[in-house]
């Protein structure tokens, strides 16, 4: 692992969580520390803090006193990982700055439009909708809110390979975000809090079909 002018337990982290998206790591396996930092060419001093953050994101459990092991996955969990999102932004946008939200709108009806596929591959898919969502909360002024959005969705991350682990395109709802823009640009705050949580509801229908 290159090694980076930031804190190490950041990059391990990172690390982790793509070798999680990857499929490197099935849900429930258990976390030999001492074997993982070899791996990763650090001490486990900061390989434990990393785990002890993805612990807190919940991510990883622990192991009955014996270490850590990738938490299992399950609907019931996925779903209220989904409610808790769907409510959190909804509180971000709903407490954002009036004009940036007007100022941002049209980009976010340009990028709705840009990427306007029903179907396409689950990185393509995240890639654009986290660079969407991070446009649509970036007027909220609520740092500790919009880091414990970051937390939780990054819980959600060890979904994706169960989703995505065969190659076979997803499904999304193009016309979601663009109706999300378009309330704002109609200056319809509780339209686009509304048109927000049914983007998280009916995306979270469409993709837990996969979870096992």
């Amino acid at each position: 692992m290159a090694i980076e002018r930031r804190p190490l337990r950041e990059q391990i982290r990172e690390e982790l969580m793509l070798r999680l998206e990857r499929g490197d790591f099935a849900a429930g396996t258990d976390i030999n520390e001492a074997v993982l930092a070899g791996e990763l060419g650090v001490s486990r001093t900061p390989l434990r803090e990393a785990l002890i953050t993805l612990a807190g994101e919940g991510v990883l459990e622990s192991n009955q006193g014996r270490g850590f092991r990738f938490a299992p996955v399950s609907r019931k969990e996925f779903r209220e990982l989904c409610a808790i999102v769907a409510a959190l932004e909804a509180l971000a946008l709903e407490s954002s700055d009036p004009a940036h939200l007007r100022e941002v709108a049209p980009e976010l009806l340009r990028l709705a439009r840009e990427f306007s596929a029903d179907v396409a591959a689950r990185q393509e898919i995240e890639h654009h909708d986290d660079e969407w969502h991070d446009l649509l909360l970036s007027g909220c002024g609520n740092e500790r809110l919009l880091d414990l959005i970051t937390s939780v969705k990054a819980g959600m991350r060890r979904y994706t390979h169960l989703m995505s682990g065969d190659g076979t395109p997803m499904t999304r709802a193009a016309e979601e975000h663009r109706r999300i823009a378009e309330r704002l640009l109609e200056d319809d705050l509780q339209g686009a809090v509304s048109a927000l949580r049914d983007n998280w509801v009916n995306g979270m229908e469409r993709m837990i079909a996969r979870i096992p």
